[in-house]
């Protein structure tokens, strides 16, 4: 396919993104409200366009990166939308992490014009979308999908179909409550090693190093399903083994935590609910620490 792509905001994500589509063969129209971030792209054979509209007009693939729900309604059905020009057969993808129920409604309103709509929130940021390494959530038809697919992957090595318009901003949601219960989890961290005397910078260095060999939380998130394990399954024995590490860990932690007068929420309901989230149940440790508790 080498249809032409348009690209709608040129912000801290955007502009990298759009960047990566210089090199789509069916060309490439930019659109900002900001005439200094256009200015690099069509110095570089990039159309630029004055609206979205403009931007629609004669694109198979509309991508939009803007700020919040509201600008993304405005730019996808406002006076100078990209309804106002897309052809039938055309898709817009909505880059922006909006609510899900935006996307569903925003796509039904382009359905009754023969447009598809697309929600396609990424993960990797600014500097994944420099390096063509992002992560890319499609929620929309089998057809959008296919007609997406290979000019997302100039910007992104991962191209997922999450199901219909909506799961790709649900599939996001649930990546980013991962990414900053971790972050939360990473302060209380923090805080135990400097209530132990602790270098917290260093202890920064042997996380990043050791995530990026272990492959972190998503190590685990290897299942189909969240529900208990039966017996006889592989995973089994694999992630009772985890369960039992994880809880000696938190146990002692939980223990240094308490000598060192720090509280460490995080770490109780970790240690309360790590084992059933692993789908194996409890272990002896959470086990024993409910009983103090009670």
């Amino acid at each position: 396919m080498s249809e032409r792509v348009a690209f709608i905001g040129l912000g801290n994500m955007g502009a990298p993104m759009a960047k990566r589509l210089l090199a789509w063969p069916g060309g490439l129209t930019v659109c900002d409200v900001r005439a200094e971030a256009v200015e690099p792209f069509t110095a570089k054979g990039a159309v630029a366009a004055a609206t979205p509209a403009e931007a629609a007009a004669g694109a198979r693939v509309v991508s939009i990166t803007v700020l919040d729900d509201a600008q993304v309604r405005e730019v996808v059905a406002g006076e100078n939308g990209v309804l106002r020009r897309a052809a039938p057969g055309t898709v817009i993808a909505v880059h922006s992490t909006i609510a899900d129920r935006t996307a569903e409604e925003l796509a039904g309103q382009c359905a009754a014009q023969g447009v598809d709509l697309v929600d396609a929130p990424v993960s990797g940021g600014a500097g994944g979308a420099k390096d063509g390494r992002l992560a890319v959530m499609v929620g929309g038809s089998d057809a959008a999908f296919a007609a997406v697919e290979e000019p997302f992957g100039l910007f992104s090595d991962l191209v997922v179909h999450a199901g219909p318009v909506g799961a790709g901003t649900r599939m996001k949601l649930a990546r980013n409550l991962l990414h900053f219960v971790a972050f939360t989890a990473a302060t209380e961290g923090q805080r135990l090693a400097e209530a132990a005397g602790l270098d917290i910078t260093a202890l920064g260095k042997v996380v990043r190093h050791s995530d990026a060999v272990t492959g972190g939380a998503g190590s685990i998130m290897l299942r189909d399903t969240t529900a208990p394990i039966p017996e006889g399954d592989f995973w089994l024995p694999i992630l009772t083994h985890v369960r039992g590490l994880g809880e000696k860990d938190l146990s002692l932690a939980l223990d240094l935590g308490e000598r060192l007068g720090v509280s460490l929420p995080l770490a109780q309901q970790a240690l309360r609910d790590f084992g059933i989230g692993l789908g194996v149940g409890r272990g002896p440790l959470a086990e024993k620490a409910e009983e103090d508790r009670s």
